[in-house]
């Protein structure tokens, strides 16, 4: 997956060099500007979204956080008595996700810096990936999917930008910028678009839209992947 890997290198360059301090303050408790704020807000509806997707009681359930940031997702999995893998392409935020987990889910949650697929080992019974695929296209994405499909059980809840004319307008835009004064540009998906990818892929599974979450200036879709262990 060569645009995947690219990809992949710009993302992690963003957040781990460029955008760390800005995602440090957004997803703490720290006053942000009205736009963040809206960000902020549409985040946590999307979190608790993500969450209601899964049983209340995860005890026992190993669950993969692909994609944590700082942390506030594989937090409220090990409080629900999951075991959690939480990775992140970046660093610098897994960092930041290790200093804030309380100290009460120590041994509940195992900190991996690297690549969802590739930094991480074992099976799952589910895995969440809350705005960590949104940079990638739809090819890159059902090979990431059907990947994990090997190795998660269960349900694979992840979220994607929802293709308006709107988001389609911000992303033209985006890719007349030198790519060196750019964050990675979201590529608007439909969920139709997913499901194709995956059959050019040579895989079926259960593809399901949720809800779309819109606060402000952050719109996405949360999506259910069923194809377990194919």
């Amino acid at each position: 997956m060569t645009d995947y890997a690219s990809t992949r290198d710009r993302v992690e360059h963003y957040f781990d060099r460029t955008a760390t301090k800005v995602w440090e303050r957004l997803t703490s408790d720290a006053p942000v500007s009205g736009v963040r704020a809206t960000v902020r807000a549409g985040r946590d509806r999307m979190r608790e979204l993500m969450l209601a997707q899964l049983p209340d009681d995860l005890q026992g359930a190993r669950i993969l956080d692909a994609g944590c940031g700082t942390g506030a997702m594989a937090v409220e999995l090990a409080q629900r008595g999951a075991d959690v893998v939480a990775v992140d392409i970046s660093p610098a935020l897994v960092e930041i996700a290790e200093e804030r987990m309380p100290e009460n889910l120590a041994g509940s949650i195992s900190w991996v810096a690297g690549d969802m697929l590739e930094a991480t080992d074992g099976a799952f019974d589910h895995a969440l990936a809350m705005d960590s695929l949104i940079y990638y296209s739809a090819p890159d994405i059902a090979t990431l999917l059907a990947g994990a499909a090997k190795r998660v059980s269960g349900k694979f809840v992840f979220t994607l930008p929802p293709r308006t004319p709107a988001l389609m307008a911000m992303w033209r835009v985006g890719k007349l910028f030198p790519r060196a004064d750019r964050s990675p540009v979201m590529v608007p998906h439909t969920t139709a678009g997913i499901a194709k990818a995956l059959r050019d892929v040579g895989h079926g599974g259960s593809l399901t839209e949720i809800e779309r979450i819109k606060s402000g200036f952050y719109i996405s879709t949360a999506h259910v992947f069923e194809g377990g262990l194919a």
